[in-house]
């Protein structure tokens, strides 16, 4: 049975602020108390909580705590036996993107800047519910009352419309009475089509929150609507788990090397493979040797893209089916996606040809809905432009120096100098600017703050170029050894994430 509000003291004040810079901390009574660290915001929260659960334990009563939160802001009360009631609730207001700061937040949606119009359904955020017969009788209480009559068209002048008295004694005539008063007679019948009916709901009903403390409150038994950047999360994993009718290519160019192209195409098959749920391929098309298979995990074999050519007979022949491309691919156990890496024999000469991109090609849209190429330095190779001649949609990573977006900006300059499908690539690219540098020692202070300059100066310096720019913070498990998106911090994954659904709006 819930306890009644007023019968839980106030005494002492406790404050549990929780910020969007990832500390949180607990003020009892005037005196501050550190939250442990934890990898989410939800952590912190959850830390939090456990100090006022501790708090009252001791005293052996419930208590108040006013929480404080990026989302909002309210009440609980805390029970020593960890029970947890909510007595009130309230959402900030949600900003408009074109409000959001200038650098990628670690706990919003990431930025993500649209350079041409692009037909997105817009979420409706609805309030949440009140959490207490109070706040519903507040909300009641703010109506206007009485209603406020609804003016009618119709002369109310004339010798038929009859009279009637309010409340207050003054004469109403039937003109100011709602229209819904009117009697059925004078409303027209139309008669419909048994095809133009239908009883089926159009529209799913919204789930509610998942995430922040309003994700907490529905844990509880509270049902809250979810805020604004979870609504933003949420459509951004719709767009890329649907499945187009035929296959997709993604190409990742950069004619200079260290611009994150391999990390881009690693987190991008993540992305598409984990929501999208279907067969997802990372082609490493570098003329010789890629690190492709550096950055991922390998499976029961040594095969590249040399050896799938030499059997694409057998694999492309009706007898053959997706089960046989496990001699040549190396299987992602935790991302869901495939890799078909480069060759990695120093003792050969061989580079990729243009007829053999055509023949892996045949072979990869046999079995892939999605493949996300990889590619070298040289725009000038057969092997990268008959990528570019298969390429659905373009992405052009850059890391935060400045050489490095003038790589960029010269591949896209060179593709649109072409014309034709290699120009249209160009003006509809997505680029995705990196934080991470060159640097292996990691970044921290100053340096960190000046990549994030530097990236937002790139970032807004692409803006009216390309199609969309994504910012991409800066993460030490991007920077050695095989990736792994779970090994990803939360605002990289969401980045990220944003990344895939800005690619997917391009199909």
């Amino acid at each position: 049975m819930s306890t009644a509000s007023t019968e839980v003291l106030a005494f002492p004040s406790i404050k549990a602020i929780v910020r969007d810079n990832g500390t949180a901390e607990v003020v009892v009574a005037g005196n501050s108390r550190v939250v442990p660290d934890g990898d989410t915001l939800q952590d912190l929260r959850n830390n939090a909580l456990a100090l006022v659960v501790g708090e009252a334990q001791t005293l052996q009563r419930p208590v108040r705590v006013q929480i404080e939160d990026p989302e909002g802001h309210g009440e609980l009360i805390v029970h020593p036996d960890n029970k947890i009631e909510s007595v009130s609730y309230e959402p900030r207001p949600a900003r408009r993107r074109a409000q959001a700061p200038a650098t990628t937040p670690e706990t919003v949606a990431p930025a993500v800047i649209e350079t041409v119009p692009m037909a997105a359904p817009q979420p409706v955020v609805v309030s949440s519910q009140p959490a207490s017969v109070e706040e519903r009788a507040a909300v009641v209480e703010r109506q206007p009352w009485p209603p406020t009559p609804v003016e009618a068209e119709a002369n109310t002048d004339g010798p038929g419309a009859s009279q009637l008295s309010d409340s207050k004694g003054q004469r109403v005539t039937d003109a100011q009475v709602p229209q819904a008063a009117a009697p059925a007679s004078k409303a027209p019948l139309t008669r419909r089509s048994l095809k133009e009916t239908s009883f089926l709901v159009s529209e799913p009903s919204l789930e509610p929150a998942k995430n922040g403390w309003r994700g907490f409150l529905t844990s509880l038994g509270f049902r809250m609507e979810p805020s604004a950047e979870e609504l933003a999360e949420r459509e951004d994993i719709r767009t890329v788990s649907q499945h187009w009718p035929g296959p997709r290519v993604v190409g990742v160019v950069n004619r200079k090397g260290g611009t994150a192209k391999t990390p881009t195409t690693v987190c991008l098959s993540a992305v598409f493979a984990r929501f999208g749920g279907g067969p997802v391929l990372a082609w490493d098309n570098n003329e010789s040797q890629g690190t492709l298979g550096w950055r991922t995990e390998q499976g029961p074999h040594n095969a590249s893209v040399l050896d799938l050519v030499d059997s694409s007979t057998r694999l492309l022949s009706p007898e053959s089916n997706s089960a046989d491309l496990a001699h040549f691919v190396h299987h992602q156990t935790a991302d869901k996606f495939d890799v078909l890496r480069s060759d990695e024999n120093d003792e050969g000469d061989h580079e990729v040809t243009a007829e053999e991109v055509d023949i892996v090609h045949r072979v990869a849209t046999k079995y892939y809905r999605m493949i996300v190429m990889d590619s070298g330095n040289t725009a000038r190779s057969a092997n990268w432009r008959q990528m570019i001649h298969h390429t659905d949609q373009l992405v052009v990573p850059v890391t935060a120096m400045e050489d490095r977006a003038e790589a960029a900006r010269l591949t896209l300059q060179t593709l649109e100098s072409r014309g034709g499908h290699d120009a249209e690539l160009a003006r509809n690219a997505v680029v995705i600017v990196s934080e991470a540098t060159d640097s292996r020692r990691g970044m921290a202070g100053d340096a960190l703050k000046r990549a994030k300059d530097e990236a937002q100066r790139i970032a807004d310096g692409f803006a009216p170029l390309v199609r969309a720019v994504v910012r991409i913070p800066y993460d030490p498990a991007l920077v050695n050894g095989p990736i792994r998106y779970e090994a990803l911090q939360p605002a990289t994954q969401r980045a990220w994430l944003a990344a895939g659904a800005a690619v997917a709006k391009g199909f």
